[in-house]
């Protein structure tokens, strides 16, 4: 897969690049990019949110559907995903290398993500070694995103059977302390664990990990993408040895 993207990701400002990553994060959800889903993701008012679209629109990031929803367009895809890519990177570098923890990485990589030159960001890739997915699992294009199996939701998992976790989907990694619950039961890519228990009446998913007995509502569950039984090794990166 080639990493030549154009430098235009670099050049927009914090305020955009945020955007697009949670305009993309909204259509990997499936759901439809709206002004008011914009709003209650970035925390801001309709009118913060429309008047951030408008800009994005007019620099051609974002479009309209027939419906009138918004779209990003194949430039906004293809700077919404250079963004999540140098987002990854950082996140790799910040939790492997430097040590802090998944939500807090996420915080951080935010920040640092607008300062990123090209140079560095091919360092950081050779350093934690060219992963294809950030480390909660989700890929980092659509190429990428192509050639990984889906998955299917921790709350549709059968009670009593082994799975792996796939991925946190970017829609629960907005969640920081699921994402702090998450990482303190070692409930991450790769880890094999036991479905106890899918309950309606209880709202409760429970499984046994690494940590012992965990249980989450159905709705993260929902935002957890498991394989049954113990996935290929090959689809979680690993960080390559340093000397």
């Amino acid at each position: 897969m080639s990493h030549e993207h154009d430098d235009t990701p670099h050049e927009l400002s914090a305020a955009s690049q945020s955007y697009l990553l949670t305009a993309r994060s909204i259509m990997g959800a499936d759901q439809p990019i709206t002004i008011s889903r914009l709003a209650s993701h970035m925390r801001v008012s309709k009118q913060a949110a429309s008047e951030m679209a408008g800009r994005l629109v007019r620099d051609g990031l974002l479009g309209h559907s027939s419906d009138r929803d918004l779209v990003l367009t194949e430039s906004g895809r293809a700077a919404a995903d250079a963004i999540f890519g140098r987002h990854a990177l950082l996140e790799w570098l910040l939790t492997k290398v430097i040590g802090l923890g998944w939500a807090e990485s996420d915080e951080e990589a935010m920040r640092l993500q607008v300062a990123v030159s090209p140079r560095v960001e091919a360092a950081i890739r050779e350093l934690v070694g060219d992963p294809q997915t950030c480390p909660h699992g989700n890929p980092i294009d659509i190429e990428a995103a192509r050639r990984r199996p889906a998955g299917i939701p921790l709350s549709s998992a059968e009670p009593g059977t082994e799975v792996t976790i796939y991925r946190i989907t970017e829609e629960a990694e907005e969640d920081a302390e699921l994402l702090s619950y998450l990482e303190s039961q070692q409930l991450v890519p790769g880890t094999v664990a036991k479905v106890v228990e899918v309950s309606t009446s209880r709202d409760s998913v429970a499984l046994d990990g690494p940590t012992g007995r965990s249980t989450m509502g159905l709705r993260p569950a929902s935002l957890i993408r498991v394989l049954p039984g113990r996935a290929d090794e090959s689809l979680f990166h690993r960080m390559p040895a340093r000397d």
